[in-house]
């Protein structure tokens, strides 16, 4: 999920903390979710999921 979110924040030229004041996390906690050491809780998965412009569910894609 933490590589999708990152690949997806790339291609659109956001920054970590442009993501992370628009979906409601902290910068820290959206470093830790693109290289995979935390979790998100189910709200911000679909908070960044709407900033980033994608379905949830495509966050998810390739998760184990």
């Amino acid at each position: 999920m933490g590589a999708t979110i990152r690949r997806l924040r790339i291609e659109q030229g956001l920054t970590q903390e442009a993501l992370a004041l628009e979906s409601g996390v902290t910068r820290n906690v959206l470093i830790q979710v693109e290289h995979g050491r935390r979790g998100l809780l189910y709200e911000r998965l679909f908070d960044i999921a709407e900033v980033l412009g994608v379905p949830a569910a495509a966050l998810l894609a390739g998760s184990d």
